[in-house]
């Protein structure tokens, strides 16, 4: 896609008819600073990305895994919620005998 002399000039007059020749050099100023900030941006994040880089290979993490403490007054987890499931079905029984009576009435 080739764009002749008669072409540019056609779009020229276009964005002069758009933005006036007033505004024409605020616009492109703006345009330039605007361009100014998305390189300056783009160059930063690639620098990122080479610093992060070079911190993985010459800061390796090592670490271990270590056991949890158990302390005198630490709370049986697994005690408790044994102790909910039991409460629960205790309800879920009492419900369906609530249920079954009234179903016997005929009431709900």
């Amino acid at each position: 896609m080739n764009l002749g002399p008669m072409e540019i000039g056609l779009i020229i007059l276009a964005v002069l008819l758009l933005f006036g020749y007033k505004k024409l050099p605020d616009a492109s100023r703006s345009m330039g600073r605007s361009m100014r900030i998305f390189k300056s941006e783009m160059k930063g994040m690639k620098d990122d990305d080479v610093r992060a880089k070079d911190e993985a290979r010459t800061s390796p993490v090592t670490g271990e895994i270590v056991a949890p403490a158990v302390t005198p007054g630490a709370v049986d987890y697994e005690a408790e919620a044994a102790a909910a499931e039991a409460r629960a079905a205790e309800a879920r029984a009492r419900a369906e005998q609530v249920r079954s009576s009234a179903a016997a009435d005929g009431t709900r």
